[in-house]
């Protein structure tokens, strides 16, 4: 599998390279109040798909710190139900042990 999926990331790489050096054509950006910036058309495609991923990071943050808490929340209460059960186990295999003992002297 680790072969397989290595050998997918190396056909992607040549992919993705090859795609860069067919796409250097200048492109200009047309921004707010008249500012203006040209790039290759490839830097402008990574610049864009990599703050894309890191908005997407960013609002998925909330909701994995959200299930992370409530995941140790469940731990802790999980580990107190088995310690419980352990000890009832435990209270239970003891034989019972009387309440005091009295011992008889035979008087003759």
């Amino acid at each position: 599998m680790k072969i397989l999926s290595r050998l997918i990331a190396a056909i992607l790489f040549v992919c993705f390279f090859f795609f860069a050096l067919r796409n250097t054509q200048e492109v200009t950006l047309h921004f707010f109040l008249g500012y203006e910036r040209t790039d290759p058309l490839v830097l402008v495609l990574l610049s864009f798909f990599v703050v894309g991923a890191i908005l997407g990071v960013l609002a998925m943050a909330p909701m994995v710190l959200r299930h992370r808490r409530e995941a140790s929340r469940y731990k802790k209460a999980l580990a107190q139900v088995q310690k419980a059960q352990e000890e009832l186990a435990q209270a239970q295999a003891q034989p019972p042990q009387p309440d005091s003992i009295i011992t008889a002297q035979h008087v003759l």
